[in-house]
C-alpha cells in the first residue's frame, strides 16, 4: 500500500515497521513538507496517490468532509484515535489493523477510516 505519515504520526519506528511489512511509506521530511499545514498534507496525498495515516482525527475528518462535499476524491484516509491510554494503538497494532483492512477489503479510496475498529 502507499502511504504517507503526516508530522503527528511520522516516527522513525512507525516508518520502518511499516517499510518491513511491504508498504510504500514516505514521511512529511521526504516529502519536503514536514511542519506544514493539514491540507498541504492532503494535496501532497492527492498529488502523488498516497493514502494518509494521522492521529489528527478531527482536522482531517474536516478535511475529507470538504473534499466530499465539494465532489472531489482522494486516496484515502486512515485515522489513528489517540487517547493517551493503554487502549492507544502501538506501531505494530497499527500495521496489524492496515492487514485486516486490506484481508477484508474494505475500500479506502475517498474514504475515511478509523484503523482502530480494524485491530
Amino acid at each position: 500500500m502507499r502511504l504517507y505519515l503526516d508530522d503527528d504520526s511520522a516516527s522513525l519506528h512507525l516508518l520502518r515497521v511499516l517499510r518491513q511489512a511491504g508498504h510504500d511509506v514516505q514521511s512529511p521530511r521526504e516529502a519536503g513538507i514536514g511542519g506544514k499545514p493539514d491540507p498541504v498534507h492532503l494535496m501532497h496525498c492527492i498529488k502523488t496517490q498516497r493514502i494518509l495515516i494521522s492521529g489528527n482525527h478531527d482536522d482531517f475528518d474536516l478535511l475529507h468532509n470538504l473534499v466530499k462535499a465539494a465532489g472531489g476524491q482522494h486516496p484515502g484516509i486512515l485515522a489513528v484515535r489517540k487517547d493517551n491510554s493503554p487502549r492507544d494503538m502501538s506501531p505494530s497494532q497499527l500495521v496489524r489493523a492496515i492487514a485486516n483492512l486490506i484481508a477484508a477489503g474494505a475500500p479506502t479510496a475517498s474514504e475515511f477510516v478509523i484503523l482502530n475498529h480494524w485491530r
